[in-house]
């Protein structure tokens, strides 16, 4: 079974950079849409970002301005630039791709059964 694989986690000041990957371990369709998502410590997983096959992004209002994704379309590989991070961006970031179906793009609930990475985490120190 195809699983996504992130990377890119680790560390950082308040006001620094990260880059998330995600490539998947085999061939997925072409046509799914792709998501990234977190879970700050204690709370429910999240919507960020998603990309829908189309080239269409929505995020949610917490990075706006601040996060960007993006796809490698022949490696099928999502990424997530993250900028002047924060203390609040601290969480397990997870990627995801399928065919979002139910209440809203950015709601985790909506993309249970697509395939998940395992996540990785993302600490942001003030």
């Amino acid at each position: 079974q195809v699983q996504l694989v992130e990377s890119g986690g680790g560390s950082v000041q308040a006001g620094g950079s990260m880059r998330l990957s995600c490539a998947p371990s085999g061939t997925i369709d072409s046509g799914y849409w792709m998501g990234w998502f977190r879970q700050p410590p204690g709370k429910e997983r999240e919507g960020v970002a998603t990309l829908a096959s189309d080239g269409s992004t929505r995020y949610t209002d917490a990075v706006k301005g601040r996060f960007s994704i993006s796809k490698d379309n022949a490696k099928m590989t999502l990424y997530l630039q993250m900028d002047n991070l924060t203390p609040e961006d601290t969480a397990i970031y997870y990627c995801a791709a399928g065919y979002p179906r139910g209440r809203g793009l950015l709601s985790a609930t909506s993309w249970s059964h697509a395939i998940w990475g395992q996540g990785t985490q993302v600490t942001v120190s003030s």
